[in-house]
């Protein structure tokens, strides 16, 4: 299973209201009857100034300590990539974004089917930068499930390259919450 935390991160945030999940219960349900050889989940720092604000420290040890759990669940893996300064908005707030974590989501799905590691590769995305190594992955003669949102947009390229097509509903989300 490959996840794109900032994705599914936008879609627990836009469609339901930022809640709480429990990344265990979330892959195993996914995951259904099949065995999870192993969950990744691929993510970037937050920005932090040489000399932090409060609020940048904060964050930070938040995240780490997120990283730190989601590493010592079973057969899970985090995966980071970094933050790169992309200029303002037209607010004058800092626009950041990620860089290296489509790279290794990519390398990971492609070189995981090629070696034959996995039958089935599920990815919670809806970048369409992930449609070359969808397709390799299915050229190595891999099963790919994509889960999606219905309102954060999924590429239409990529949708139609996955072998099955599962959106992300409120019940999945209910039933994965932390308890």
């Amino acid at each position: 299973m490959f996840i794109d935390l900032g994705y599914f991160s936008n879609v627990l945030r836009k469609e339901f209201g930022s809640p709480r999940v429990d990344f265990f219960k979330f892959s195993e349900k996914i995951c259904g009857d099949c065995e999870r050889f192993r969950t990744y989940v691929y993510d970037c720092p937050p920005f932090q100034n040489p000399i932090p604000t409060p609020e940048q420290s904060e964050r930070t040890a938040n995240f780490r300590r997120f990283v730190y759990t989601l590493n010592r669940l079973p057969r899970f893996e985090v995966r980071l990539g970094r933050l790169a300064h992309r200029g303002e908005y037209d607010d004058g707030s800092p626009r950041f974004e990620q860089k290296g974590t489509d790279v290794l989501l990519s390398i990971d799905i492609t070189k995981l089917s090629w070696n034959r590691t996995i039958q089935k590769a599920i990815i919670v995305t809806g970048d369409s930068d992930f449609f070359p190594a969808v397709k390799s992955a299915k050229e190595a003669g891999v099963i790919v499930e994509i889960y999606y949102s219905l309102y954060e947009h999924a590429s239409d390229e990529l949708l139609e390259e996955c072998d099955d097509r599962f959106p992300i509903d409120k019940d999945m989300i209910d039933s994965c919450g932390m308890d």
